[in-house]
C-alpha cells in the first residue's frame, strides 16, 4: 500500500478578480501552486504527486518546474468541476496506482500546507478503514441569515469543523464515490459520505487556509516567510 497526492488545478479562481488563474499568481517569486506542490513532493511517504490541469492551460509551461520534476506528473485532463478534475485524475493514474493505495487530494490554493500536517494525516489514517481529512474546529460564532441579510438564528458550533485538505481516501473507493455522485458534492469527504461512510477528522490549524481573495496572498506570504526565519 502506497501514498500518492493528487492536486486538481483546472479552475480559474474567479474570486481573485484577475486574468491569470489563481494557482499561477506570484507568491514569493514563484506561482502559488509551486509552493503547494513543493510541500507534497517533500513528504517522504508520498511516492508521487499528480497535478490535474485544464487541457488548454497555456500558463503551466511558462514556469520552471524542474526542481519538482522527478516526483511530479502533469495530467492535462481537468474537468468542468473540482469533482470532475479529481475523478479524471484518478482514472488517468489507475494503471499506476492500486485500488487500495491512498490518494491525498489537496487544493492547489492551500499553499501554506506544512509537511508536518501531511505527516500527521498519514500517521492518523494509515490503518483507518475509511480515510479522512484535515480540519479545524469552528471558532467563530455562526449566524444564519434571511432576507436583507438579517440574522434569523445563531448556529451552535460545538460539533462543527471546517474542512481542509488534503483529504485522504483509497483510490478505488474514492473513484467509485465520485462517479456515483459527481454533481452533489464539493469535496472528496462529501462523496464518501454519500456512500454512507464516515470520514475521520484530523486536527490541523488555520495556517492551512485556502487563498481565495486578493488579501489572502499577503497572509500566505507572511506565513511562508515566518517559517523560514531561524
Amino acid at each position: 500500500m502506497s501514498y500518492y497526492a493528487l492536486v486538481p488545478a483546472a479552475g480559474s479562481g474567479a474570486r481573485m478578480g484577475g486574468e491569470v488563474p489563481k494557482q499561477y499568481l506570484p507568491l514569493l517569486g514563484r506561482p502559488l501552486i509551486h509552493h503547494t506542490l513543493a510541500t507534497l513532493c517533500a513528504v517522504p511517504a508520498i511516492a508521487h504527486v499528480f497535478v490535474v490541469i485544464a487541457a488548454d492551460d497555456g500558463e503551466w509551461d511558462r514556469h520552471d518546474w524542474s526542481a519538482l520534476a522527478p516526483r511530479l506528473t502533469v495530467l492535462r485532463q481537468g474537468g468542468a468541476t473540482r469533482a470532475g478534475s479529481v475523478a479524471n485524475g484518478l482514472r488517468a493514474v489507475a494503471g499506476r496506482v492500486a485500488a487500495e493505495d491512498w490518494m491525498l487530494v489537496h487544493d492547489a490554493a492551500r499553499a501554506c500546507l506544512a509537511v508536518s500536517q501531511v505527516e500527521a494525516l498519514i500517521r492518523e489514517l494509515a490503518d483507518d478503514p475509511v480515510g479522512g481529512l484535515l480540519a479545524v474546529p469552528v471558532a467563530d460564532t455562526l449566524k444564519r441569515v434571511g432576507d436583507g441579510k438579517r440574522v434569523v438564528a445563531t448556529v451552535p458550533r460545538d460539533q462543527l469543523w471546517q474542512a481542509q485538505t488534503p483529504q485522504m481516501f483509497r483510490h478505488g473507493p474514492l473513484l467509485q464515490a465520485l462517479e456515483q455522485c459527481p454533481d452533489a458534492v464539493t469535496d472528496e469527504a462529501g462523496a464518501m459520505e454519500a456512500l454512507g461512510l464516515a470520514p475521520k477528522l484530523v486536527a490541523a490549524d488555520a495556517t492551512n487556509f485556502k487563498v481565495t481573495y486578493p488579501f489572502d496572498l499577503q497572509l500566505a506570504e507572511w506565513i511562508l516567510r515566518s517559517r523560514s526565519v531561524p
